[in-house]
């Protein structure tokens, strides 16, 4: 029952994520930032929060910060969130380093095992640039760090690949966001620009899947 009332709660959120983001801009002022910061470190520090909004967030904030009359900044926006996304990758690198697998014992449903064999999947095929290249892969990005941690990457050579993938979804999408959330179509069109963003994020996976499906035929 909970997990239900989770799962309405975060459709409505993106259903109307727009909305919502005004609302916490009206409602708290700069605090807002505060609550970016915190969505955008537990999607990418903690494990078991794989499935947080993280990209269609970023759309939304930079589409707001392009407004007239709100205080979002994009100024500080942007290199905010970056080190809240370094933040929560440092945090699960060192949560898959230090308690690894046993963390699955928790027997969450969000927390499946399967998630973490399709990063590892991921790390077989691209390398450390899969810590780059996940970051625009839903579910993905929250597991790759952990995975980085538990199959003993240097902390060296994690920390550069992490930095790197920081920078560039951040600002990407926060950017594009900032750029094209002005536009009349956009503004008008705005749950259609989220599925949008989710689905390109999502066919890295799709592609995995069926090629995963083909090559075992």
């Amino acid at each position: 029952m909970v997990l239900l009332t989770l799962l309405d709660f975060a459709k409505d959120w993106l259903l109307h994520l727009d909305e919502k983001l005004v609302f916490l801009v009206e409602e708290y002022k700069n605090f807002t930032y505060v609550i970016l910061f915190a969505i955008i470190f537990v999607e990418t520090g903690l494990v078991v929060m794989p499935l947080l909004p993280g990209d269609s967030l970023l759309f939304a904030a930079g589409s707001i910060a392009a407004l007239d009359g709100h205080p979002l900044n994009i100024a500080i926006l942007i290199p905010l969130l970056i080190f809240a996304a370094l933040l929560g990758d440092n945090t699960n690198y060192f949560i898959g380093s230090k308690i690894g697998i046993k963390i699955f014992d928790l027997k969450w449903k969000l927390l499946k095992r399967e998630y973490l064999e399709r990063t590892e999947a991921f790390f077989v095929k691209h390398g450390g640039y899969t810590l780059i290249m996940a970051r625009f892969v839903p579910i993905v990005r929250t597991f790759a760090p952990f995975a980085a941690g538990l199959g003993k990457m240097s902390y060296g050579r994690f920390l550069g690949y992490c930095v790197a993938g920081a920078v560039f979804w951040v600002s990407s999408i926060t950017g594009l966001g900032y750029v094209l959330g002005s536009q009349p179509w956009v503004k008008s069109h705005f749950e259609t620009v989220v599925f949008l963003i989710i689905g390109i994020s999502l066919l890295p996976i799709v592609f995995n899947a069926i090629k995963t499906k083909f090559s075992s035929k």
